[in-house]
């Protein structure tokens, strides 16, 4: 992954079907049954309202954590603590560039903040939809593609079975533990996900941490 999404304490609370899907994913696989033990104390959560969680994805997009980070933490300075839709829209482009955000993610955070004002998006209804309905909705914002959709779905709303395909993290964790570090493709990796299912989420969460054992504060 190349954003801030790849992790969370364990001190908020767990998802309800954390234990029946690790146990279920280490009776299934020769790998995840080595790699869960491993990280006993932390786990999937949901923090921060839909819009910080977005406007996080777009802030970290194509930067390291570190960097995306220190521009987060800039941007909060910028928006007095609290990111909020109107708080950015008050701030404007020409603070947001000063607090580190390239051009292209001012107007992606500025076209996210409007969508949210004018309620061109339903996020009162998103934990009730389904998983593609939502990305449908999300990529309707300039700077919402599927990968962050998809990342929307695992740390925001926590959905169980999310497969981000798109993700470099996730590729390279199959390639180096079922492939023997050789490159696999879309597909190979969609192979190697058929045995995970109804739970993905998990899955991909724990291979994450075999390659960032240190869950990332988002």
């Amino acid at each position: 992954m190349t954003d801030d999404t790849r992790g969370i304490a364990s001190v908020a609370e767990k998802p309800d079907y954390w234990e029946s899907a690790t146990e279920q994913l280490m009776a299934r696989d020769r790998i995840l049954k080595r790699i869960i033990p491993q990280h006993p104390e932390v786990h999937l959560a949901s923090r921060g309202d839909p819009f910080v969680t977005l406007a996080r994805s777009i802030v970290g997009q194509q930067i390291s954590v570190k960097a995306a980070e220190s521009v987060w933490q800039r941007m909060l300075q910028t928006c007095d603590q609290r990111v909020t839709p109107d708080g950015v829209l008050v701030v404007g482009a020409d603070a947001l560039r000063e607090a580190g955000l390239s051009k292209r993610k001012v107007e992606y955070v500025m076209d996210l903040a409007i969508h949210f004002r004018d309620e061109q998006v339903h996020p009162q209804n998103w934990a009730h939809m389904d998983d593609e309905d939502v990305i449908v909705e999300l990529t309707a914002i300039r700077g919402i593609g599927r990968w962050t959709a998809e990342m929307f779905l695992i740390f925001n709303l926590m959905r169980p079975d999310v497969l981000p395909l798109d993700d470099v993290g996730l590729l390279k964790a199959i390639s180096l533990h079922y492939y023997s570090g050789e490159p696999v493709s879309r597909f190979e990796a969609r192979e190697v996900s058929q045995a995970w299912q109804p739970w993905r989420t998990v899955a991909t969460w724990y291979l994450w941490r075999s390659l960032d054992p240190v869950p990332v504060e988002y």
